[in-house]
């Protein structure tokens, strides 16, 4: 080692080894985390369906451009097909890519709620149709919570969510009211926040008409 190199690490490689020790650290803390994301997508990209965590309640989940995976979801639920399914996108530019024509005041709606709002939408494009109300129209939402964020935008597309329950039956709050029979039934039950008790409600739901109309289903 010539004396410039001797410098050199006298003087900045503990440095560098203390950051990448801190690097190691955080990659430590995330891994549960990332790993259980790509387990999930894997099961997406399968056509399976998922049990996770969102920005309301646990959904079930399903890659929303796939018939076949959101017939199973109804099936799951014991759920007639003609109700409509809400999906989840990681960012109002994935959203656009689904609604031929926004209306200027859904922006206003993602941009000015206080809690997870769904905007409910026509003119839809490139979802699969069994999830689509009568009228052609469906429910998405932008959320903003870490898991099912990063799901979204590591999947690349929208993710079906519908709260965790068998069709007629209260919607669970937290991981621990999800029923055996609903956990059995998935393909995958995400492990990220099972231990959360904080007690979620559903989302609010506007459905807007391609001229802007504004009608509150749910508050």
């Amino acid at each position: 080692m010539n004396e410039l190199s001797y410098v050199f690490f006298r003087n900045f490689a503990p440095q560098f080894k203390k950051k990448r020790s801190m690097t190691d650290e955080k990659i430590k803390r995330e891994r549960p985390r990332d790993v259980d994301i790509r387990a999930a997508i894997d099961v997406l990209k399968q056509g399976g369906t998922i049990l996770y965590p969102t920005d309301t309640i646990w959904g079930i989940g399903c890659d929303a451009t796939n018939p076949e995976a959101v017939k199973k979801v109804f099936e799951i639920k014991r759920r007639e097909d003609s109700k409509a399914l809400i999906c989840l996108v990681d960012s109002p530019g994935r959203l656009q890519r689904y609604v031929r024509n926004v209306p200027d005041v859904a922006w206003d709606i993602i941009d000015l709620a206080t809690k997870p709002t769904t905007v409910i939408l026509n003119g839809v494009t490139g979802l699969a149709p069994n999830l689509l109300a009568e009228d052609g129209s469906v429910g998405l939402r932008v959320t903003s919570e870490v898991f099912s964020q990063q799901l979204c935008y590591r999947f690349q597309k929208a993710v079906v969510s519908t709260s965790a329950n068998i069709s007629g039956e209260p919607s669970p709050q937290t991981f621990a009211d999800i029923s055996d029979e609903i956990k059995n039934a998935v393909d995958y039950v995400c492990l990220s926040r099972q231990r959360d008790t904080s007690r979620h409600e559903p989302s609010s739901i506007i459905k807007l008409s391609p001229s802007g109309e504004v009608t509150i289903i749910r508050r």
